[in-house]
C-alpha cells in the first residue's frame, strides 16, 4: 500500500492524490499484477493472459464492438475517464473559481511529470490540444520567405500537408513531398532520399516519426543530425509514436516533435504536446498572439483564449497508469496482438502485410491489403457483419485496412478479425 501510494506522489499533481485515492482498485491491480511479474521480460509477459485481464478490467467498454482503430483515439481508462468528469464538475460549481483558480494552475504538474517521460526540460513542453494543433504552430509560426523550402513525404498526415501548401499560397515558399515504397524495412534508404531532396533553400525538414497509414518507422536521429549540420530544423510528428513504443524525445535530437495524447497515451480527447527545443522558442510565432513578454516562454503557445482545464489536468491519471503498465510491455503486447492475426492471414491468396515485419519497427500500428477488395468495402463487410472498426487506407499507390488494438483488447477480439478476414475473402462483397 505504501509503494502505491509512493506512485501515485510520483507522477499525480498536488492536490490529486486524496481524489484518486478514493478509486484506486485499478491501480491496486495493476501495480500488485506488475510486481508479481519480477523481472520477466516485456515479451514474456506479452503473452501472460492473466496479466493483461487485469489491463482490461480497468476499462468500461462496449464489447459487442471490436475496436481497432485505436489510431483515432482510444478510450481511456475508467480512472481517467472518472478523473475528466470529476474535474468539469468541480469547475462546473463556479468555472472562474474553480476552472481558473484551482485546476488550471495544476497544469504545471502535469507538465513537469509529463516531460520526465517525454524526456525533455519542463520549459520545452506546451500543453496543446493534438498533434494537429502543435505541429500548425510551429509550421505557421517559422518565418519563412519566399522561395524557402520545405522537405516532406508524401505519406505524411493530410492535415500538415494542407498546412504547407497553403504557406506555398500564402508565402510562396516551396515544398517537396518523395514518395517511398511501401513497406520500407531499409531505414537508411528513407534518410538517402530526403538527403536527395535537400537544395541550398531547404529550411525544414518535416517528417513522421512513424506514418499513421502504415507505421512506417523513420530514422529520425539519423534525419536530425544530417539536418543540423546543413542548418536546417526538424519537425517531427510524433501523433502515433509517443506512448505506443520505447523512446525519449531528447535521443531523437530533434527541433519540434508535435504529439497526440489521446490516442497511445489514453489520456482524454483533446490533449496533445508540443516539444520545442529551448533556442527555438522565441524563434516561433504563437497561432494565437501573445504578449510580447512571453517571447520565449513555452506557455505562449498555450495562449487559446478560454478552454477547459479538466482535459489536461487528466493526463496526469493517464500518465500514471501508463508508467504503471510501462511502455515496454505495451510495445511488446501491441506487437503481439498484431502479430497473433497477421500470421494467420499474411499466408492467404492476395493478402500484403504494409508495415514492416521487423520487431524493431512495428508494433500496434499494422496495415493489411486485400488484392481481391477495396479498403472502403472490406470495411463495411468486417463492421455490417462482425462489428468490427478498422480505418480504410485508400490510395492511388496503395490500399488497405489499419489495424490498431490497445491494451485493453482480447485475443478473442484479433482472432475474430482474422477469421473475419478469412470470411471476406472467401465470400468477397460485390464490387458493383
Amino acid at each position: 500500500m505504501n509503494a502505491r501510494r509512493d506512485f501515485l506522489r510520483q507522477v499525480l499533481p498536488v492536490g490529486a492524490l486524496g481524489a484518486v485515492a478514493l478509486n484506486t482498485d485499478w491501480f491496486e491491480r495493476i501495480v500488485s499484477a506488475g510486481a508479481a511479474l519480477g523481472d520477466r521480460t516485456a515479451a514474456d509477459v506479452a503473452a501472460d493472459e492473466g496479466y493483461w485481464r487485469d489491463i482490461q478490467q480497468a476499462f468500461t467498454l462496449d464489447r459487442t464492438i471490436i475496436n481497432l482503430n485505436n489510431g483515432y483515439t482510444c478510450p481511456s481508462p475508467r480512472v481517467v475517464h472518472e478523473a475528466l468528469k470529476r474535474y468539469l464538475d468541480s469547475s462546473n460549481q463556479a468555472p472562474i473559481h474553480f476552472m481558473w483558480n484551482t485546476l488550471e494552475p495544476n497544469v504545471e504538474q502535469v507538465r513537469r511529470k509529463l516531460a520526465v517521460e517525454v524526456g525533455c526540460d519542463m520549459e520545452e513542453l506546451a500543453i496543446t490540444r493534438n498533434a494537429s494543433e502543435g505541429l500548425q504552430i510551429v509550421q505557421l509560426g517559422i518565418d519563412l520567405q519566399p522561395g524557402d523550402h520545405v522537405v516532406t513525404t508524401d505519406q505524411d498526415y493530410g492535415r500538415m500537408l494542407d498546412t504547407w501548401d497553403q504557406r506555398v499560397r500564402r508565402d510562396k515558399i516551396a515544398v517537396t513531398k518523395i514518395a517511398f515504397p511501401v513497406p520500407t524495412t531499409d531505414l537508411a534508404d528513407l534518410t538517402k532520399r530526403i538527403t536527395a531532396a535537400i537544395t541550398p533553400k531547404t529550411k525544414i525538414i518535416h517528417i513522421c516519426h512513424i506514418t499513421n497509414l502504415t507505421g512506417q518507422l523513420f530514422p529520425v536521429r539519423d534525419i536530425a543530425r544530417l539536418a543540423r549540420a546543413r542548418g536546417i530544423q526538424t519537425i517531427v510528428d510524433g501523433a502515433h509514436a509517443f506512448a505506443h513504443f520505447p523512446f525519449k524525445v531528447s535521443d531523437l535530437e530533434c527541433d519540434y516533435y508535435g504529439c497526440s495524447l489521446h490516442k497511445w497515451m489514453l489520456a482524454p480527447v483533446g490533449t496533445g504536446f508540443l516539444y520545442v527545443r529551448r533556442e527555438n522558442i522565441a524563434k516561433v510565432w504563437p497561432l494565437t498572439p501573445a504578449a510580447a513578454s512571453k517571447a520565449d516562454n513555452i506557455r505562449k503557445f498555450e495562449e487559446i483564449g478560454t478552454h477547459p482545464a479538466a482535459n489536461h489536468n487528466a493526463i496526469a491519471e493517464a500518465l500514471a497508469f501508463h508508467q504503471a503498465i510501462g511502455t515496454e510491455r505495451k510495445a511488446a503486447r501491441l506487437r503481439y496482438l498484431n502479430d497473433r492475426w497477421a500470421t494467420r492471414v499474411e499466408k492467404l491468396p492476395g493478402v500484403k502485410i504494409l508495415n514492416s515485419r521487423q520487431p524493431d519497427q512495428a508494433w500496434g500500428l499494422f496495415n493489411v491489403s486485400l488484392e481481391r477488395v477495396e479498403s472502403p468495402k472490406a470495411y463495411e463487410f468486417l463492421w455490417s457483419k462482425y462489428r468490427i472498426i478498422t480505418a480504410a487506407i485508400k490510395r492511388a499507390d496503395y490500399q488497405g485496412l489499419r489495424v490498431t488494438p490497445n491494451v485493453y483488447t482480447t485475443l478473442d477480439e484479433v482472432d475474430t478479425f482474422a477469421a473475419a478476414i478469412e470470411d471476406l475473402l472467401k465470400n468477397p462483397p460485390s464490387t458493383a
